[in-house]
């Protein structure tokens, strides 16, 4: 037995869902950066890589990650909100495809940067539309109030001073309003606004040769066996028949969450049962080092137990790590078999933001992550 906890991840349902996100897009002008921050586990990378996809960046360390897994440098674009110069510099060194600027003054620097080695960077603007996704606060991007995009203000100061600003090309926009969207009211929100946009752009900038609208489809957390797959056709179906671009324009998408969340889960050991007269606490070697997003975010992971279950009584328990900390828990009043010492719990829809958020806090170890696929991969309808 492999000892706990660790990251398992199902690469045979990996492939089955680029397969399906690819077979979505086939004969559009689509194209899927897959979003590191999501997952940069080496093996998934290089997977997802060996399938077309390109890479979306938000450090030079996930360039470099991205380039080492096999990404050619020019399906890699580069966003952040707060880039520093020696990011900047590796990516202009290394040419990467696009970078997404999110200030006027982030515009400026690159500018210099690329003046000083002779080169020119070609850059996309993050605007901020004003749209509501819909989700949790602290993955709302796309609001006034985020600290996401150019402000209007920056842009109008941007047109008078893109002339002298010669070593740098603005070819489109990108957008990201938010992460674990279901709504797909919310898209179309979002191509309106866009559709508003490209017309000031092209009277303002120049041609407008490049869209990148973001990611933020959701996947399904409490039931994910049900739906491994997230609904990419209706996802992709609001950006074929909502957007109104210019002829030839491509369409790029930052997709993480929605390729990865499912392929992964989180196992872990029961250490200790304790119950009081108003609760029943099952105390696992796995904590918010391990998987951090309910600490974070209040966020819901479904649990199941992996052992033979030995008793048919069911009863409610409050999922704990080993952290210091009141808000080291997975789930409160969470229904499973009666427990007992020794007992592996699968935390399921773990491939998104759990390995890449994970942390030595407490003193505590990086866990370790192992693959399974089958031999012979047979792609599987969607």
């Amino acid at each position: 037995m492999k000892q706990t906890p660790y990251y398992f991840y199902d690469l045979d349902l990996l492939h089955d869902t680029l397969n399906c996100l690819k077979s979505k897009i086939k004969g559009t002008d689509f194209k899927v950066h897959y979003a590191v921050k999501a997952n940069n586990n080496g093996e998934i990378l290089s997977t997802i890589s060996r399938q077309g996809l390109g890479a979306d960046c938000v450090s030079g360390g996930e360039i470099k990650w991205a380039l080492d897994a096999g990404f050619a440098p020019e399906e890699i674009v580069f966003a952040g909100v707060g880039k520093t110069d020696e990011e900047i510099i590796y990516a202009l060194e290394n040419e990467v495809g696009m970078i997404h600027c999110e200030s006027l003054q982030e515009i400026v620097v690159i500018d210099e940067l690329a003046k000083e080695r002779n080169t020119f960077a070609k850059i996309a603007l993050r605007l901020n539309p004003n749209v509501n996704p819909l989700t949790h606060e602290k993955i709302s991007t796309g609001l006034k109030e985020n600290k996401f995009g150019l402000t209007s203000l920056e842009f109008e100061e941007l047109i008078h001073l893109y002339p002298i600003l010669n070593n740098v090309q603005i070819v489109g926009m990108h957008f990201h309003i938010g992460s674990q969207i279901h709504d797909m009211s919310v898209f179309v929100e979002l191509c309106d606004r866009i559709n508003e946009l490209v017309p000031m752009f092209e009277e303002h900038i120049g041609p407008f040769q490049y869209l990148n609208v973001g990611g933020g489809l959701g996947i399904d957390y409490y039931e994910p066996n049900e739906n491994p797959i997230p609904e990419f056709g209706s996802y992709f179906e609001v950006f074929k028949t909502c957007l109104d671009l210019p002829a030839g324009v491509p369409v790029h998408f930052e997709l993480g969450r929605s390729i990865v969340g499912q392929c992964g889960s989180l196992h872990t050991k029961v250490l200790y049962i304790k119950k009081s007269e108003e609760k029943n606490f099952a105390v696992l070697d796995a904590g918010m080092t391990e998987l951090l997003r309910p600490a974070l975010y209040n966020a819901y992971h479904k649990m199941e137990l992996l052992d033979a279950v030995t008793s048919e009584e069911m009863l409610y328990y409050d999922i704990v790590g080993p952290i210091c900390e009141s808000s080291d828990c997975f789930g409160k009043d969470i229904l499973l078999p009666e427990l007992k010492r020794g007992d592996i719990i699968a935390i399921q829809s773990c491939g998104a933001y759990a390995e890449s958020m994970s942390l030595n806090y407490n003193g505590r170890d990086k866990v370790p992550s192992y693959m399974h696929s089958s031999k012979n991969l047979v792609p599987q309808e969607c």
